[in-house]
């Protein structure tokens, strides 16, 4: 896509940044953030029932996790006041604990400080530092790397990333429904829900979102990102806020979610990964972390409840797939899921992505190898997961108008109805996971490698997946011949399935099947040191590792296409 198209096709049609939501809750970043420190103590205190002794049990299992996070998986980016005041929780429970004095109401008070120094803390490193001039900044700064390395992509050479010449056209591409998606962030408020798949994307949906001539979005970035100096400054000036998952206690996952449910009602258009981290198989993510899908809920029924309607108040889910022909972690994440599913020990993240020296020898190489890029927008839907027409008009299946409203509405009034709502948020995770799969685009990457890995597998079916992993690579071939008619009937049936709707494909795939193999083969996994699919001097297809092959050939996971061999 050409940058001159791009700002003339997405020019701006948002407000003045000083109207941005995003700027408008950072003027008021103290006051938002005991506001959520408050609710989020209400929340906890409502799910304990108020019953001091629950209370205490919810404070002492977070400070025996607390303990042990800080002793076992210590992060650069943590405070330095942590141990100091987990300490002071610790003393302080001891105190209340032995002061028999105490009655009952009076224990619950002192619980209650406890639990309200603590969520405060929550709130306080959950919460962006977005700061308008540098979001300005930082997405001129991206633009200019992006548009300097892929010039230096297409034309094969170092010096032209200095060039004043460039352009993004057929590489980055971003397609699907983006002028709905434009149209609706002026009616109401976006809840983007991409897959996850690399590091990368974090800073790619900024740039994207940027691209699209749209505001601000706040995002839900995992603090392990904060570790490298090169992404703690532009997910800071990006507007994100801090998503600690090895944080599982009650107190820190309400206050996370309180977060979330209070900027979506407050107006900024949100964006968080629903599979909560990066997809370790390199499948599409089946099974959604509903936490933060399930404010997206609470902050509709909000806004109905203080008198907003489906004309205004409206939130929208935008699914988004991310498609690369290869992800610099994929090593380090097939090892970790394959430890998981073969109960072996748990591998601590420790991938490619650890400083801020790998992230740019990464950038230069991933975009000087000519590697394309696609991001998909999926069609707008509500909260409950039906599809919204371009002016935010809920639709049922069969395309007639339908009020949001009243899926909120018990005796004739909006209520809260906890069990109904985590139905609710069931089948928007269901119908995300859905959209997905339907504006997934297929690679040649993806399908080279999902029949390399289905042919071996199919000649060794006895196998399981981890027999299959250490088959010696040198034992391992598939005859040229053979391999593309495998390729073809796989081709054949993604076409079906795209003339269905269920599925996409990039523009390269309409070449040549010999083609198609070649520019595959090329770029999977180009990166990486030992290559999942290469052509050997007699022509067959080998492999270097099946573990990343199996990563690769996952994508195209979820389609049936196993039945084909």
């Amino acid at each position: 896509m050409d940058e001159k198209y791009i700002k003339h096709r997405y020019a701006p049609i948002i407000p003045s940044k000083d109207e941005w939501p995003v700027v408008k809750l950072a003027r008021e970043r103290k006051e938002f953030v005991k506001k959520v420190a408050d609710l989020a103590e209400a929340r906890v205190l409502g799910l304990t029932g108020k019953n001091p002794e629950i209370i205490k049990e919810e404070l002492e299992t977070t400070l025996y996790r607390e303990k042990l996070r800080i002793k076992q998986n210590p992060w650069a980016v943590d405070p330095d006041d942590e141990n100091s005041f987990w300490s002071e929780v610790k003393s302080s429970l001891l105190q209340i604990n032995t002061d028999l004095s105490l009655d009952k109401s009076k224990r619950f008070q002192a619980y209650q400080k406890v639990l309200h120094r603590i969520t405060s803390r929550y709130a306080e490193e959950i919460a962006s530092n977005f700061k308008a001039s540098h979001y300005k900044f930082t997405r001129s700064v991206v633009t200019y790397g992006f548009s300097r390395l892929l010039n230096a992509a297409r034309v094969k050479g170092i010096k032209s990333i200095f060039s004043n010449q460039y352009t993004l056209q057929d590489k980055i591409q971003i397609t699907g429904q983006t002028d709905q998606i434009r149209d609706l962030a002026t009616k109401g408020t976006i809840v983007m829900v991409p897959t996850h798949f690399s590091n990368l994307d974090s800073i790619l949906i900024g740039w994207i979102i940027s691209v699209l001539g749209m505001p601000p979005f706040i995002y839900g970035a995992g603090l392990n990102l904060f570790n490298i100096s090169i992404f703690a400054y532009f997910m800071n000036a990006l507007g994100a806020y801090k998503v600690d998952r090895r944080k599982k206690n009650l107190m820190y996952l309400e206050t996370l979610k309180t977060y979330s449910k209070e900027a979506i009602q407050f107006g900024c258009h949100s964006l968080f990964f629903p599979g909560g981290t990066r997809s370790r198989s390199g499948m599409i993510e089946s099974r959604l972390k509903l936490g933060l899908l399930s404010t997206a809920i609470e902050a509709q029924r909000a806004n109905f409840q203080n008198g907003f309607n489906d004309s205004s108040g409206k939130i929208f889910i935008v699914p988004v797939t991310i498609n690369y022909h290869f992800v610099l972690e994929a090593p380090s994440l097939i090892r970790e899921h394959l430890s998981i599913t073969g109960q072996e020990r748990y591998y601590k993240e420790n991938d490619e992505f650890s400083t801020s020296y790998k992230i740019s020898k990464f950038l230069l190489k991933f975009f000087t190898k000519g590697s394309d890029i696609s991001v998909s927008i999926g069609r707008a839907m509500d909260v409950l997961g039906n599809y919204v027409d371009q002016d935010g008009k809920s639709l049922d299946k069969r395309g007639r108008q339908i009020e949001t409203r009243d899926y909120f509405i018990s005796d004739g009034k909006i209520t809260v109805d906890q069990q109904r709502e985590e139905e609710y948020t069931h089948m928007l995770g269901k119908r995300i996971v859905e959209e997905f799969h339907k504006i997934n685009r297929v690679f040649s990457s993806h399908l080279v490698a999902f029949v390399a890995f289905e042919s071996i597998k199919a000649k060794n079916n006895k196998l399981d997946i981890f027999d299959l992993i250490r088959l010696p690579e040198e034992d391992i071939f598939i005859p040229y011949e053979e391999f593309k008619t495998a390729c073809q009937l796989v081709m054949d049936r993604v076409l079906e399935l795209k003339s269905q709707g269920m599925i996409d494909i990039a523009p390269h795939m309409k070449r040549s099947m010999d083609e198609i193999i070649t520019h595959g083969i090329d770029n999977v996994g180009m990166y990486h040191a030992k290559r999942p699919l290469i052509r050997d001097k007699q022509g067959d297809i080998v492999t270097e590792d099946m573990s990343l092959l199996y990563f690769y050939h996952n994508r195209l996971h979820g389609y049936g296409l196993e039945k084909l061999f």
